[in-house]
């Protein structure tokens, strides 16, 4: 008998070629697949022409709005970070120098109408939201309903929301005079009795004055929002509470408000938005005043960054309002988050 020897691997008994098993079990499975030519050939391959084309037209049509973006949003937003650790004016012989956290140590502990911007922003804040949320929650209610002549409410509570809130400020501010719409209606009211206030005059209402005026010009806009929200509550649900014997709050606090989450979170969001970015209606009726009750932290930046022409002390307080604003909104994010 003959003795294999050690040193010589066995063959297959079907390979014609003889080659090893060691070698075909190292060029076998995945080592074959990926170590193989065509495999590697793959790799390399480039996109073909028709996928370099559509990826040139994705990138042509993003372009516009990226540069936009750039132009209008980003650039501004790095400069005005960079120019309020400075002592930036628009016109002025000094030379601009790095200040650190003067501006800001000069708002916290200098500047006193810094203080009644930022009550008057939040006093303005906490009336308007709730208020004109829950009014235009009402009027969408009363004007879901199937009465004729609805449509023709509908237009007549959203008019205010397509007219300038320049040209509506404006036409308040006239109606606000002693001898205005207000004073007389009041005074046709009260039979005399009382005669009405300078609303725009007194620091003690000139900014109710304008609360009320943000109120009726924007809620018309949160009517149509809490209406297409209404508008997607399946009538079944309805129709089962009826069923249960469930009257209207029961159907409304159980049915109506628990399907208008999603539309709760977005009237909240645009609305304290609007609220806290406060600027038109202040700068054409009062101009800040009188003596700063209306100011708020978006008036008080501009007045400071361009009348004054400090834009450094402005852009330290915009960066201020910014920090505020990013605050509000992760605590709204944390309230209206999905709960397991």
């Amino acid at each position: 008998m003959t003795a294999n020897h050690p040193s010589r691997p066995a063959r297959e008994p079907d390979d014609p070629v003889g080659t090893d098993v060691s070698t075909a079990r190292t060029t076998s499975g995945p080592a074959r697949a990926f170590g193989t030519a065509p495999a590697k050939a793959a790799r390399r391959r480039r996109p073909s022409s028709s996928a370099r084309g559509e990826r040139r037209a994705g990138w042509a049509m993003m372009s516009p709005a990226a540069l936009l973006l750039l132009l209008f949003l980003i650039i501004p937003v790095l400069l005005g970070f960079a120019l309020s650790f400075t002592n930036a004016r628009l016109i002025s012989p000094e030379p601009l120098r790095f200040v650190g956290l003067e501006n800001f140590r000069r708002a916290f502990t200098v500047d006193p109408t810094f203080f009644k911007s930022m009550r008057n922003t939040f006093a303005f804040a906490a009336v308007v939201v709730p208020v004109q949320a829950g009014l235009g929650l009402v009027l969408a209610l009363l004007v879901n309903q199937k009465l004729r002549g609805v449509t023709a409410f509908r237009v007549i509570f959203f008019i205010p929301v397509v007219t300038s809130i320049v040209v509506v400020s404006i036409l308040w501010k006239f109606m606000y005079q002693p001898d205005g719409v207000v004073n007389s209606f009041i005074d046709t009211v009260t039979f005399g009795a009382w005669q009405g206030a300078a609303w725009l005059n007194d620091p003690g209402t000139a900014l109710g004055a304008i609360i009320v005026l943000s109120i009726w010009q924007a809620v018309g806009f949160h009517m149509l929002i809490w209406l297409a929200g209404l508008q997607t509550i399946p009538e079944e649900l309805y129709e089962a509470a009826r069923m249960d014997g469930a009257g209207l709050w029961q159907q409304f606090r159980h049915v109506t408000w628990p399907s208008l989450r999603a539309t709760r979170v977005f009237v909240l969001i645009t609305i304290t938005i609007a609220a806290l970015g406060l600027f038109v209606q202040v700068a054409v009726m009062t101009q800040g005043g009188p003596v700063d009750s209306t100011s708020t932290l978006v008036y008080h930046a501009i007045r400071t960054g361009y009348s004054q022409q400090q834009v450094g002390y402005g852009s330290a307080i915009s960066l201020v309002f910014f920090v505020i604003v990013l605050v509000i909104a992760l605590i709204q994010r944390h309230l209206t988050r999905e709960k397991d």
